[in-house]
């Protein structure tokens, strides 16, 4: 026994051994075990397991990475669990994609192998497609079910698996906990069903590439707008992702004649040749979007990420451009929305719009003066689906947001669009040009009209089993001793979301929170700052969440006011010793 290797990883490593896997696999386990002892521990501490955004890994042997075994016991698991939940649909339906990543197509074959093996008819897209498709692709051929294989903005070394229900949003509880437990129930690879049933593998693409685009375009409320500016100018990149198949299309047909694809970026490849990280979170994937749109003297950039749920945009000022973050976007598209809705004389007073817990307050502001209802739900877009779901029929869902960058418009997708966030931050930039104004001129009259909300988000990583201790460790002290002040403004608040309780510090009242238990904790100030304080439920960090706000009288007083905000945020991480 190699004493640098806990009895649990390798107990769990010698079942592989000893179990019904390929040579292929066996060989590299031996190899580990030989050589590089904690691979062997980082690969079989733990299985893997769902989390905000279903399974996610690194790609390699053991149960605590992604390769056939595991996404064949997660695809066995989640089938067990769906014929017992339709026992009198025959056949019980899923729908199918996967994403540019390296093995994306191969895992694809493999989830596809194990429903059909299972008698589950599988409509699967024959070539890559955006995730946003996949969620429409369950609705419009009634599936009970889908996946797509992806690992989003993660780095290359990544895949993952995201399961979804047959609302077209992702699973949430209790079938994300029971599909789980169906998976655990599978002790030995045997009872994973490999073999495929052909006859009941379908091909689907360009139908339903169609009736998908017409619905994004029905969503269009400026068309005359788009028309005087149809030659307004856009840079476009796929960052080497599915968003090339859709999104330039979807374009086209809203008006826009004038969008320019960045080529060198066009190319899906899981190996993201040309950045560091296809996470359009950081200024450095838009880098080369923004140098060509300089050199065509474009007005907006647009990056969408492997998976094409998410999009990060740069807008210009003056000569130069300036990167939005998540909040901003969010805010800027709601009131977009919302103004438009009112102007075509569409607000009934029964809309609403969903954010999540740690997006900008700015949202709810501004659905507010709309007197329009907002709902804000757990970290993870599965939870606004669920929030359409509950009220479909009832109320009519306009839009919503979450400040890493994903966004929804309607309701006839159920996870974050891309492509309709695309399509509709492109319109709300042509509607702004016809009024002679640029993106960040509407920023600035948003900013003086609510006010400046400024955020800011630190992520603190730690790796492996030791790092995931280390975070659980940072939350259990801050429960126990939060802070008093932050920034200079007392903690009045005080909302721990696994405990679902809110505790009011001036007066002592304590509140429930109607919202599933979740590993979150909220500080809120006297001034109307707010932290939140979340590990992440896909990556190796715990991630700290700061918003703050102040009047701003006049656009010319934005940067002296957006300073002092930095400055207050720089305090609170002092403050908490981030």
């Amino acid at each position: 026994m190699n004493p640098t290797i806990d009895r649990y990883s390798l107990a769990k490593a010698n079942s592989w051994l000893k179990g019904n896997y390929d040579d292929q696999t066996k060989a590299a386990i031996k190899e580990m075990i030989e050589n590089n002892p904690q691979e062997v521990v980082e690969s079989f501490y733990r299985d893997l397991e769902f989390g905000t955004g279903g399974l996610r890994g690194i790609m390699g042997v053991g149960s605590n990475r992604m390769n056939k075994y595991t996404v064949g016991a997660a695809t066995q698991g989640f089938a067990n669990y769906l014929k017992i939940n339709f026992p009198d649909l025959h056949p019980v339906k899923v729908a199918l994609a996967y994403d540019s990543r390296n093995n994306s197509a191969y895992f694809a074959q493999i989830t596809a192998d194990v429903f059909s093996a299972n008698g589950i008819k599988v409509f699967l897209f024959d070539a890559l497609r955006p995730v946003p498709e996949l969620s429409f692709a369950i609705r419009y051929y009634q599936c009970q079910g889908g996946i797509v294989i992806t690992a989003s903005h993660n780095p290359k070394e990544y895949n993952g698996y995201k399961a979804y229900w047959d609302d077209g949003g992702q699973l949430i509880s209790p079938h994300d906990k029971n599909v789980i437990t169906e998976v655990e129930k599978i002790t030995d690879i045997s009872e994973v069903k490999f073999e495929r049933n052909s006859k009941l593998v379908q091909l689907i693409g360009e139908e339903t590439d169609q009736a998908y685009l017409q619905q994004v375009k029905n969503l269009s409320l400026s068309p005359e707008a788009i028309n005087r500016q149809k030659d307004f100018k856009i840079v476009y990149s796929s960052l080497h992702g599915t968003g090339i198949t859709l999104v330039p299309r979807a374009l086209a047909m809203f008006g826009f004649e004038q969008v320019t694809v960045v080529e060198e970026q066009a190319i899906p490849d899981g190996n993201f040749p040309t950045i560091k990280s296809p996470n359009p979170e950081e200024s450095a994937a838009l880098a080369m979007a923004i140098e060509k749109a300089k050199s065509i003297h474009a007005d907006l950039v647009m990056a969408t990420d492997p998976d094409a749920d998410r999009v990060g945009i740069a807008i210009r000022k003056g000569e130069d451009f300036i990167l939005l973050n998540g909040n901003q976007a969010a805010s800027l598209l709601i009131y977009y929305l919302l103004t438009k809705w009112k102007e075509n004389g569409k607000l009934t007073g029964n809309e609403f719009v969903v954010k999540t817990i740690v997006t900008s307050e700015l949202l709810a502001r501004i659905a507010d003066k709309f007197h329009v209802q907002h709902f804000d739900v757990l970290t993870g877009f599965k939870y606004i689906a669920d929030i359409i779901k509950r009220f479909e029929g009832v109320k009519t869902f306009i839009g919503g947001g979450e400040e890493s960058y994903g966004y929804l418009v309607g309701d006839f997708v159920r996870d974050k669009d891309a492509v309709v966030s695309c399509s509709m931050i492109a319109e709300m930039a042509a509607w702004a040009a016809d009024k002679g104004i640029g993106l960040y001129d509407l920023l600035l009259d948003m900013y003086v009209e609510y006010g400046l909300y400024k955020e800011s988000l630190t992520s603190v990583v730690r790796k492996g089993k030791s790092g995931a201790e280390e975070i659980q460790e940072m939350m259990t002290k801050f429960r126990a001793t939060p802070p008093d002040m932050l920034g200079g403004s007392k903690v009045v608040l005080i909302k721990d979301y696994q405990t679902s309780r809110t505790h009011h510090l001036i007066t002592g009242k304590v509140e429930s929170i109607d919202l599933p238990a979740s590993n979150v904790l909220q500080f809120i100030t006297a001034d109307g700052g707010k932290v939140s304080v979340r590990p992440s439920g896909t990556e190796p960090k715990i991630k700290f969440y700061f918003g703050v706000v102040a009047p701003l009288s006049d656009k010319s007083k934005y940067a002296e006011v957006e300073q002092s905000l930095s400055r207050k945020i720089e305090q609170y991480i002092k403050d908490l010793g981030v």
